[in-house]
């Protein structure tokens, strides 16, 4: 519901984040393989890791505790507060001027 009022409201920020990319190389293995990928779909692959493997910090909810795959998502640091993830992520998908 969100995302639908969202889109009404901005259609383009809704559809750079839905929209096909190529995902970065580096970061193929973490995406399940996958060359094309939304930056919205990966952000979601990345909290559901996160999840899925308990990282985040039992004390502090807002920190989470990478493991050695989620390190090369987030460049290499072992301790991300939440509200840096989608930051972070965004470093991998640069904005592509249209032409």
């Amino acid at each position: 519901m969100v995302l639908r009022r969202a889109a009404a409201e901005c259609p383009k920020k809704v559809a750079g984040l839905v929209d096909l990319v190529n995902v970065p190389t580096a970061l193929r293995a973490f995406a399940g393989g996958r060359s094309q990928m939304s930056h919205l779909s990966f952000f979601l692959r990345v909290w559901s890791h996160i999840k899925d493997n308990n990282l985040q910090d039992p004390t502090n909810k807002n920190i989470v505790n990478c493991d050695e795959k989620l390190k090369t998502v987030l460049l290499g640091r072992s301790k991300v507060e939440l509200c840096e993830l989608p930051m972070i992520v965004k470093l991998h998908f640069p904005k592509v001027p249209k032409s």
